[in-house]
């Protein structure tokens, strides 16, 4: 049995952001493992806004948020939720534009309330993709209404499948110091095609945050969740 270094509120929150990582993946084509050409409007940088704004980045997609909340911006910046921090939506727009166009993954966040950046979209005629699952605040549902109404698509929650199992493991000794041969292992075990998946284990590590280095997590039936149980021993995390 792996001694297990993270509380139990480390692992609850992989599976928030894996699971808001599985909505967002259902607005990928199903031939494709990337969110990448889409803008995603992650709203308010308040926990739920975090959680959606790493699930954009390991999906790929261009993800911009705002708050007018100071220690918020840079706590959002220290930990890699997002890579620039602009004072404009004019800025905003010139990153996540030239990342749009090369289809890279890209978060920016605006040091403005969300009110106030719906509503300079709004006039400005700048159209997410996707927004998050509810409206981030009462006064912007009338702002958010009008988005949804021109075509941007909300990200409604996708539990998981009855037969499916979230796994968390720690790294093993054995493949610290060579993860990616780790990596290597969980993906050969899983069913061919399924990019989300595959995407998930390349790509979270990254945007999760130094202290969830040496864990990884995937989401996968039954029947694969005990073939790598067979091989790695029990998770940290089985659900």
């Amino acid at each position: 049995m792996p001694i297990n270094l993270h509380p139990p509120d480390a692992l609850s929150f992989i599976a928030e952001v894996e699971q808001a990582y599985a909505n967002l993946m259902h607005f990928a084509a199903p031939s494709e493992d990337s969110l990448g050409g889409k803008l995603l409007y992650a709203g308010e940088l308040d926990e739920r806004g975090r959680i959606l704004a790493i699930a954009g980045n390991v999906g790929g997609a261009a993800t911009l948020a705002a708050s007018a909340h100071a220690t918020t911006l840079r706590q959002a910046m220290r930990s890699g939720v997002i890579d620039f921090l602009v004072n404009s939506l004019d800025e905003a727009l010139r990153i996540l534009k030239n990342e749009i166009r090369k289809r890279e993954p890209v978060s920016v966040a605006v040091s403005i309330a969300p009110e106030a950046i719906v509503k300079e979209m709004l006039g400005r005629g700048v159209l997410p993709d996707l927004l998050p699952p509810q409206p981030q605040s009462t006064s912007a549902d009338s702002q958010i209404e009008t988005f949804i109404a021109q075509g941007a698509q909300p990200i409604a929650p996708v539990p998981f499948q009855g037969a499916s199992k979230l796994l968390i493991w720690q790294i093993p000794a054995e493949f610290v110091q060579r993860p990616a041969a780790f990596d290597a292992l969980l993906l050969q075990h899983l069913p061919a095609g399924d990019h989300a998946t595959s995407r998930w284990l390349r790509q979270s590590p990254r945007y999760l945050g130094p202290q969830f280095r040496r864990l990884r997590s995937l989401t996968c039936d039954e029947e694969t969740a005990s073939k790598l149980i067979d091989v790695l021993g029990s998770p940290l995390q089985n659900n």
